[in-house]
């Protein structure tokens, strides 16, 4: 089969599509013919080196597509059944991946819609989980309008929490549809989030990693109200929670998210697609912050 790999770490250059012997599923798992896989920032980190130092590397860990190899123990799926879900282990962007976390794609979605959706609502729910959010709190979102962001912003809504989250101007009636009072990050930032609620927040979630910590901080009352996904060494120097996969999943949401989907309750843009060939693109575009929303690899 044909996957997308780098035998060396750098720009969107070093990464080829690459021959790989067919996967095979282990017990609990399904192989699917991948239609569309999603593309992470973390994809551009791992190929710079700055996250798995390992080489040569295999890319992507979520995909959606058709059944067609069964593990042992599997049921409720079948051999040609639609499916989306996360691997294991890398190689998601491939002709085959294995799915160790999978469920049917909801009725309204087509494959590209549904391979942006694994990711983006596992970050979210695990870290508004860690939070503790839930009704009657509200919660501060920093990065809300990107894909982890408004994904986290609808979750919170469905538990019944109320939301504040920074965006562009550009994006704030995008934001006012997902449930969530928009304010301008920058300076002045505090001053704005207080005039709508003055006491501050209970809660604050950092998806931007823009080094505000210290101004969440301060809105939230005290750093273990406050947890980041994208700055680690602030995290360190602020003493705030700093949330990695490796420490427990939620991946119970990926069962779960086709009932909200289906009753109009949560929507994941896909920011625009390119062709498995045009990987190197795709990450080009991403570096640069060309499109809001998920960006997403076709397999014909």
């Amino acid at each position: 089969m044909k996957a997308v790999g780098f035998s060396q770490f750098g720009g969107p250059e070093v990464l080829q599509i690459v021959d790989l012997p067919d996967p095979h599923p282990g017990r609990g798992e399904v192989r699917i013919a991948v239609r569309a896989a999603g593309v992470n920032a973390s994809d551009w980190k791992k190929r710079q080196g700055l996250m798995d130092q390992e080489l040569p590397q295999i890319m992507g860990h979520e995909a959606a597509g058709i059944v067609d190899e069964l593990g042992t123990g599997v049921t409720g799926v079948t051999v040609g059944d639609r499916v989306f879900g996360l691997s294991a282990v890398s190689g998601a962007q491939a002709e085959l991946t294995v799915l160790s976390c999978y469920a049917p794609i909801p009725p309204s979605l087509g494959f590209a819609e549904a391979a942006a959706l694994p990711a983006a609502i596992e970050t979210a729910t695990r870290v508004l989980d860690q939070l503790g959010v839930a009704g009657g709190v509200t919660v501060f979102i920093n990065g809300a309008s990107g894909s982890v962001g408004s994904a986290a912003v609808q979750l919170a809504v469905v538990r019944g929490a109320r939301v504040i989250g920074t965006g562009s101007p550009a994006t704030h009636d995008f934001l006012r549809s997902l449930g969530a009072e928009p304010v301008a990050y920058g300076p002045g930032m505090v001053e704005r989030v207080r005039a709508l609620t003055p006491d501050g927040v209970d809660l604050a979630l950092d998806v931007a990693g823009s080094g505000v910590l210290p101004e969440l901080i301060a809105l939230a009352g005290g750093p273990e109200q406050v947890i980041t996904l994208a700055d680690f060494a602030g995290a360190q120097r602020h003493g705030v929670r700093f949330s990695r996969g490796d420490a427990g999943r939620a991946l119970s949401v990926i069962a779960q998210i086709g009932e909200l989907i289906e009753s109009g309750r949560f929507s994941l843009p896909v920011g625009r697609t390119f062709p498995l060939t045009e990987v190197a693109q795709a990450h080009r575009v991403g570096e640069a912050g060309l499109v809001r929303g998920k960006l997403v690899l076709l397999v014909d």
